[in-house]
């Protein structure tokens, strides 16, 4: 492994473990009785610039990194999210799940900010940990019923169009001023998550 791989996948492990060491309880973010069907489930990822900010990240650090993360970052998100939501749903307490989804911000933005380039598996589970949390923050507001459905599917496909959004605009990356520019909204996406994180210690 040279040392530009080891430097990279050791920055990797560093931002994954910051989201297990940092404590904290989810509160502000879940909203008890928000579900009621596919609008609202497709509504709450884009209403909520901590979803958004990740999710964008997610296709933009796959666009940096081309294939096949290009694709298999963004699949690896919503199905990981899925089951974050079926644990929620459930009842499973997952705690710190806040804090987690403010440091999902702050780790993807700082990714595309560095262009870091770890080994495939690597960044496939830093973007799966990231996703289980947001899908519990889902899953833990539906209530029981048949809308529960209606509402995952929702927000499944919302996380989806995010995540092409942030492939769309990750194109860019094939020209100097994009990789620029690719590395100045990664700087944003890490200030939002810092402020998210901020927000949810204080």
């Amino acid at each position: 492994m040279n040392r530009t791989r080891f430097s990279d996948l050791t920055t990797l492990a560093a931002l994954a473990l910051l989201a297990f060491v940092v404590p904290g309880a989810a509160s502000a973010h879940i909203v008890q009785g928000e579900a009621v069907g596919f609008v609202s489930g497709f509504r709450h990822p884009i209403s909520g610039l901590d979803h958004i900010v990740a999710m964008v990240a997610v296709g933009l650090w796959g666009a940096q990194l081309g294939r096949p993360a290009i694709w298999l970052l963004p699949v690896t998100f919503p199905l990981v999210m899925a089951f974050g939501g079926f644990l929620g749903l459930i009842g499973v307490h997952l705690p710190g799940s806040e804090i987690a989804i403010a440091l999902s911000g702050v780790c993807l933005g700082a990714a595309v900010l560095a262009e870091l380039k770890p080994p495939l598996w690597a960044a496939a589970i830093l973007v799966g940990v990231f996703g289980l949390f947001h899908g519990y923050a889902h899953g833990a507001e539906l209530p029981p019923g048949d809308n529960a459905l209606l509402y995952s599917l929702g927000f499944v496909l919302a996380t989806g169009l995010l995540h092409a959004s942030g492939i769309a605009l990750g194109l860019v990356h094939r020209w100097p001023w994009g990789r620029v520019a690719l590395r100045g909204t990664g700087a944003a996406i890490m200030s939002c998550g810092a402020f998210f994180l901020w927000t949810a210690l204080t």
